[in-house]
């Protein structure tokens, strides 16, 4: 690297509208979570130009049916196993197959939309055009860059943590290219995430002919319901955001599922919480009903390590000319993994936009050059 790395980066030939192009393309690949073969054709796409620039390319097997990772290494003259940056993106998304007739991917003004165009392939592609960058420059970053892309973010990561946390263990710094925060800014901590499947079994009885002779597990589920999001206080929110029950409309539903997700900025707030949730008993004595913890996510809190990777990231930002803030998020990522390890983490590195997981997500095309400047400016300067 230059005396000045900074002053390399700021030179870098960044394309906007080549890297909206390339975006798109993964864009147009559909890759929701419980789909493992979606996922898998992205994770193709995406190790391919990865590939490209010359990553040595491995490929980790899922877990629990959901499909695998990719990490690519890049080469470097530090010695094996020397500690460096780790690039942290998922390529699952929220969306299912199909979604792009509803969301079709289009350019009004300077707004790009699609789906996970934000959340966060957006993101993930400017990390890969910073990396890019910086190898055609023939530039060299202080420390070795290995990129880790998984496939089960989107609901809690259950298959890939043990698989993050190992990999960031070994790396000095770990940056996230999530989606900027709506001030432009980015990330330095994330609430603590719990999840919970509730599960109510009723009494089945004809609808019609026996309606008092059964006991509906909907019904129940629907008081809990009511009763879960009314526990939330400024300290711990919860809320359902999936219900299932019955099968026939002429018969008293036996069973309904639901799932449920408290976060909180604390870990004690949290640990509460999920008392108070392991806790609930059925307001009916012949229905039952069953509450199990899923996959949590912990708090990750900001320590002077992270304050100063932001400092940083807000120095190099300025010189190329906008500013960033920081803050703790909800929405938690696998940045709450490594945050939560005390491995120096930067969060929020990704494009600027709006509309995440709805039908409106959008990215601000103006904001990839400045985001993917920064993203090498980082690459360039963590030491």
């Amino acid at each position: 690297m230059p005396a000045d790395p900074i002053a390399a980066v700021l030179d870098l030939p960044f394309d906007q509208e080549a890297m909206l192009a390339g975006l798109c393309r993964w864009v147009a690949c559909e890759s929701p979570t419980f789909d493992a073969a979606a996922v898998e054709r992205m994770l193709d796409m995406a190790a391919r130009d990865l590939a490209l620039l010359g990553a040595r390319i491995e490929r980790i097997p899922g877990q629990m049916d959901f499909a695998g990772c990719v990490r690519a290494r890049f080469p470097h003259a530090a010695p094996e196993g020397t500690p460096g940056v780790l690039v942290l993106a998922h390529l699952d998304t929220v969306h299912p197959v199909g979604t792009l007739e509803r969301l079709p991917i289009r350019r009004e003004g300077n707004r790009c939309y699609g789906p996970a165009i934000l959340d966060m392939k957006g993101g993930t592609y400017i990390a890969l055009e910073a990396i890019r960058q910086i190898l055609r420059a023939g530039l060299a970053t202080p420390l070795p860059v290995t990129v880790l892309l998984t496939s089960d973010e989107e609901v809690g990561s259950p298959s890939t943590r043990d698989l993050i946390e190992a990999e960031a263990a070994r790396h000095k710094v770990v940056l996230v290219p999530e989606p900027a925060r709506p001030s432009g800014g980015v990330v330095t901590g994330r609430y603590a995430i719990a999840r919970f499947n509730l599960r109510t079994t009723g009494r089945p009885s004809h609808a019609g002919a026996r309606l008092a002779e059964g006991r509906s597990a909907i019904r129940e589920m629907c008081r809990q319901v009511v009763a879960i999001e009314a526990m939330t206080t400024d300290d711990c929110t919860f809320s359902v955001g999936v219900i299932r029950g019955g099968q026939w409309v002429n018969c008293v539903a036996t069973h309904c599922d639901a799932e449920a997700l408290s976060m909180a900025k604390r870990q004690a707030d949290l640990d509460a919480g999920v008392a108070r949730m392991l806790a609930l008993k059925s307001t009916n004595p012949d229905v039952t009903l069953e509450v199990t913890r899923g996959v949590t996510r912990p708090v990750w809190e900001p320590d002077e390590r992270v304050m100063a990777l932001y400092r940083l990231a807000r120095g190099i930002a300025n010189r190329i000319g906008f500013d960033i803030g920081h803050e703790s998020s909800g929405g938690g990522s696998d940045g709450n993994f490594t945050g939560a390890l005390g491995i120096p983490t930067l969060d929020g590195l990704g494009v600027a936009g709006a509309g995440a997981h709805t039908l409106e997500e959008h990215i601000l095309v103006d904001s990839l050059v400045p985001r993917a400047r920064l993203f090498a400016g980082l690459l360039a300067s963590v030491e």
